[in-house]
């Protein structure tokens, strides 16, 4: 089945997942939209940085109480701190990684108050913002000055320093994660020694800089390219699962976003694509009413251990028929909120074995009965970071998530050997258990990156147990 034009019957989210003959159905569980679970609007926004002494991740999965809480406000001050304490020393950033790169018992900075645009170079087209700055503010001040990220996260609640550092990434063939548009950036080593780092100076050191996992020192300023503003249209449709996976490719080859969301135990998938817009008639997303997540699991809910009766209630409720429109700035569609909680793996595989790998993992999840949460499925243009997970190589990304208060670690030992088995590289923020064994085989310039970290902290005071494990250094 291909998908409806954008301007067939347009609906609102509620509509859009609930068909009229499944309607006392969904009204019995509370029906909901597909808001917060695959539609990013309008309601993006950054939060405000934690002050409190206990740190933990986003999730609550990680934690940690370090014996040292130090918020820099100045290269200088983050100098004087680094040179005046030993041990081991952690950057925080927004704790949207699920992975544990943050905890540390002995030293934690965190960047918040180096938060604000440097300068904006409309003749390079580049922005030089400090690290602690939220990708969704530095969209909205790049918006009042015509300008634009060249792509998105779908979360903007992450500091510019941790997006990249981790390899965070949008959607869209011909387009790359975040760190590939990094020009140049300044980096604090453990010893307080300022680096400046430039792509056009020293470009295997950008390489190792770009993607570092907080290994090579803290950043406290980036140079990233940037693009004229733009507005996007976007286009949501319901389709079988099947047909989606067949038609993916060429739906990623003609739109500038193509994403898709797999919902378990339903035969159907959300598809979502984004395409610049020239037109005048914007149009935000109209609000849902409830979130069609809380739907899911309560059908997981009442009808878990009856998985054909489970299939055939979703397939009544939904209305493959229906389709939802928005078109308005790049940065309001592409990035959400996600109020529900939830702990996530995510690996990235070649483009040529993903749609492969995804058909195994989908069967894998619907083998467990307890799982609700969509499944999603991204493109990634290669770029030659040496820890970049898309390193030499156009990739798609399969994310598999649990809810935050459920168990989680499924997620490492159902679906890790699947994308193991389909050369997968795992997202460095994103739950997995792989160590220096396993890494150094998957990227071909760790050797390299190895000695540029060695050089930069030859102690090891910016490893933690986590990067410990990564990096072979236990």
């Amino acid at each position: 089945m291909s998908q409806a034009p954008a301007a067939s019957r347009s609906t609102t989210r509620r509509q859009l997942l609930t068909g009229t003959a499944a309607l006392a159905l969904f009204d019995a569980l509370r029906g909901g939209t597909l808001a917060q679970l695959v539609l990013p609007g309008a309601q993006a926004q950054t939060q405000a940085p934690s002050t409190q002494r206990r740190w933990q991740n986003w999730s609550g999965l990680q934690q940690a109480t370090p014996a040292n809480w130090a918020t820099p406000a100045s290269e200088a001050e983050l100098q004087q701190l680094l040179r005046g304490t030993k041990g081991e020393v952690r950057p925080a950033g927004s704790g949207h990684s699920f992975t544990a790169l943050v905890p540390t018992q002995a030293t934690l900075v965190s960047l918040d108050r180096l938060a604000s645009v440097v300068n904006i170079d409309k003749a390079a087209m580049t922005v030089t913002a400090q690290a602690g700055m939220r990708i969704g503010a530095l969209a909205r001040a790049l918006d009042t000055q015509g300008l634009a990220l060249r792509n998105q996260p779908d979360v903007d609640v992450q500091t510019l320093a941790g997006a990249i550092s981790t390899g965070t990434h949008g959607t869209g063939a011909q387009l790359p994660a975040l760190h590939d548009d990094v020009v140049a950036m300044r980096l604090v080593k453990p010893d307080g020694e300022v680096v400046e780092v430039r792509a056009d100076q020293d470009p295997d050191l950008m390489a190792a800089a770009r993607v570092s996992l907080g290994s090579l020192g803290f950043i406290t300023q980036v140079t990233v390219r940037v693009v004229p503003a733009f507005n996007l249209a976007r286009h949501v449709w319901l389709q079988p699962l099947d047909s989606l996976i067949n038609e993916a490719p060429r739906l990623a080859a003609q739109h500038r976003h193509f994403e898709f969301y797999v919902l378990p135990h339903t035969g159907y998938a959300a598809g979502i694509r984004h395409d610049v817009y020239t037109g005048q008639d914007l149009m935000l997303p109209k609000p849902g009413d409830e979130d069609v997540l809380g739907d899911l699991k309560k059908l997981r809910d009442w009808l878990g251990r009856f998985p054909k009766l489970r299939r055939w209630a979703a397939q009544q409720a939904i209305d493959p028929d229906m389709t939802e429109a928005a078109r308005h700035r790049s940065f309001r569609l592409l990035s959400s909120v996600r109020p529900t909680r939830f702990n996530e793996t995510e690996w990235h595989l070649p483009r040529e074995r993903a749609l492969t790998c995804l058909r195994e993992v989908v069967a894998k999840l619907e083998s467990r009965n307890e799982v609700f949460f969509p499944l999603e499925f991204r493109f990634i243009r290669r770029d030659e970071a040496w820890l970049s997970p898309f390193h030499n190589r156009d990739c798609c990304s399969i994310a598999v998530h649990a809810a935050a208060d459920e168990a989680w670690q499924y997620l490492i030992d159902d679906f890790a050997p699947i994308f193991r088995a389909h050369q997968g590289r795992p997202h460095w923020g994103k739950l997995h258990r792989l160590g220096e064994a396993e890494l150094s085989k998957a990227y071909p310039r760790w050797a390299d990156f190895q000695a540029v970290r060695r050089r930069f902290d030859p102690q090891g005071r910016l490893l933690n147990d986590h990067l410990r494990q990564v990096f072979g250094q236990a």
